[in-house]
């Protein structure tokens, strides 16, 4: 009996000493500055909506969120970068819809998108709207049907980069629509966007935040947004489906996701740092003004909609005939 006592005293002991080193191990992240991995240009959406987030992450939690801008070949760049970072809560990634689209658009990628990622929570749902020069003298997107259809292989359009999310809304509304129409693929929007106004290129289906000052100083002509319904920024806009050309809907969406095999409870605290950040008057001001809806949810139904997201934009690509780079 006396050996069991002291056994137990020991463990209680121990529990007792261990109960404040695992309050502290959990209570310790994060101790140093946690890069941010945006694989897209400064001044595109996901830079702009990352950037609103973070600098408010970084005021609750502490430490500051560094956004590190590492753009090209569709966002793969900084995926790679981030799926080879250290699973610890250090370098965490806000990318957007073309996270689901890069596997099917690349023959060989230097990570396994579903594997080698675990998801945060989705940030905002951000309508894509179609944007023309006034040069070309077209108001509706009606004008742009006839267009096109009275010049086939004419026409061309704006992305950020082959197999982006902006590439997908388009190849979508093209196949809606029935119209041919050449891809030109830009490292991110500020480049699409510079074109489009010279009328170099002649439409791009860009997220409403890189354009919309553009479309309210006349320097751009919003025709249609692609996104299930209007957007909140530009209410008189029809829809592409509004507007004669249904099916053509596309979801563009921003996210946060973290390498694979990051501790659950520091995706969990993300992910309600997220939330917080949102939930701010600063944040929703924010976002009103960029057209972006908040949205989000729990890290484990994120990793179910890029699944299901990856699923159908494989059928999606192979209907566009977009081959593997």
């Amino acid at each position: 009996m006396t050996l069991n006592r002291r056994t137990l005293g020991a463990c209680a002991a121990a529990l007792a000493f261990a109960a404040p080193l695992a309050t502290f191990a959990q209570g310790a992240y994060p101790n140093k500055p946690i890069k941010v991995i945006v694989p897209f240009a400064a001044g595109s959406t996901t830079d702009i909506i990352a950037r609103a987030i973070t600098d408010k992450m970084s005021q609750s939690m502490g430490q500051q969120l560094v956004v590190e801008n590492r753009g090209g070949a569709s966002g793969t760049i900084g995926q790679a970068a981030v799926a080879s970072a250290a699973p610890d809560g250090y370098t965490i990634m806000v990318h957007s819809s073309s996270h689901t689209v890069s596997p099917h658009t690349f023959a060989k990628l230097p990570f396994e998108t579903e594997k080698d990622f675990v998801g945060v929570t989705p940030i905002s749902s951000t309508p894509n709207v179609l944007v023309i020069s006034p040069s070309k003298n077209m108001k509706t997107l009606g004008e742009l049907l006839a267009y096109g259809r009275a010049n086939p292989g004419k026409l061309n359009f704006a992305s950020a980069g082959q197999g982006s999310a902006t590439h997908l809304n388009a190849e979508k509304f093209k196949l809606a629509a029935r119209l041919e129409a050449t891809n030109i693929p830009f490292k991110g929007s500020a480049e699409a966007v510079t074109e489009v106004m010279a009328g170099r290129v002649d439409y791009y289906f860009s997220p409403i935040a890189p354009v919309i000052g553009q479309i309210r100083n006349g320097q751009l002509v919003p025709l249609a947004v692609g996104s299930p319904k209007r957007a909140a920024a530009l209410p008189n806009v029809p829809t592409t489906a509004e507007a004669g050309v249904p099916g053509s809907e596309f979801n563009f969406w921003i996210g946060m996701m973290a390498p694979a095999r990051t501790p659950k409870e520091i995706v969990n605290r993300l992910h309600d740092e997220v939330v917080k950040a949102l939930a701010t008057p600063e944040v929703k001001e924010r976002f009103a003004t960029l057209g972006a809806d908040a949205w989000t949810l729990r890290p484990e139904q994120f990793d179910a909609y890029i699944h299901e997201e990856i699923k159908s934009n494989a059928a999606l690509v192979k209907a566009a005939g977009l081959e593997k780079q």
